[in-house]
């Protein structure tokens, strides 16, 4: 029984270690360095060429000591002019109120509004005008324009009604204090729309008109 029970144990001595050799763990080798961040080669495309305005907006601190000369661009211009006339038998009041935008360098447009009282004799009446003008302003110096415009609009009286308007300017800017502009200038207007009737027919007509007058504006 003794010899019996050690060859049982020698021959489960034989077994066990192969057994043993098929469990035994290897390490694992870390990679030597990590592998590189994928690429994507999918480029982006440059922008294709498409024309392109002036890209003006409207600047602030125009005016000496700003940052934005007179006639450039995205520059406002607000304010107008007035007039008086007076003879025999004959007075006429106006006002002008005006905006304007420098879309592009040296060129402006305009919205130009005016109220006209006229009174003959007896008889009297009020003509309202709109015209959209753009216009061009061509540098003498840094507080010299020269200016010319081309306005197209509407013009009312109370009795003919409405009518068509077409009126050019010349004239020049002056630059005055810090923002001010002087404007002298001389307008031709033609309209279809009469200023003043009266049962005796038209005693004041204003198909065509040559006139003279100076604007103040202030730009911002």
């Amino acid at each position: 029984m003794r010899s019996l029970t050690c060859c049982l144990i020698a021959g489960g001595a034989l077994f066990t270690a192969p057994a043993l050799a098929q469990i035994k763990t290897v390490p694992v080798e870390e990679p030597a360095e990590e592998l590189p961040p994928p690429q994507d080669d999918n480029d982006p495309a440059p922008p294709a060429a498409v024309p392109r305005g002036p890209e003006a907006g409207v600047t602030e601190q125009a005016g000496i000591g700003g940052t934005q000369a007179y006639g450039r661009a995205g520059v406002l211009e607000l304010g107008g002019s007035i007039g008086f006339t007076s003879a025999e038998d004959f007075t006429q009041v106006s006002a002008n109120p005006q905006i304007g935008w420098f879309f592009a360098d040296n060129l402006q447009l305009s919205a130009l509004s005016g109220v006209t009282y006229a009174e003959v004799d007896d008889d009297s009446a009020t003509t309202f005008s709109l015209v959209a003008e753009p216009s061009y302003h061509l540098p003498f110096n840094d507080r010299t324009f020269a200016f010319f415009g081309l306005g197209a609009g509407v013009a009312y009286a109370s009795d003919p009604g409405a009518g068509f308007l077409v009126q050019p300017r010349l004239g020049m800017n002056f630059l005055v204090g810090r923002s001010g502009i002087l404007s002298p200038y001389v307008s031709a207007q033609y309209s279809t729309v009469d200023s003043v009737s009266t049962q005796r027919g038209t005693v004041l007509a204003v198909d065509f008109a040559v006139a003279g007058n100076i604007g103040y504006t202030v730009m911002w």
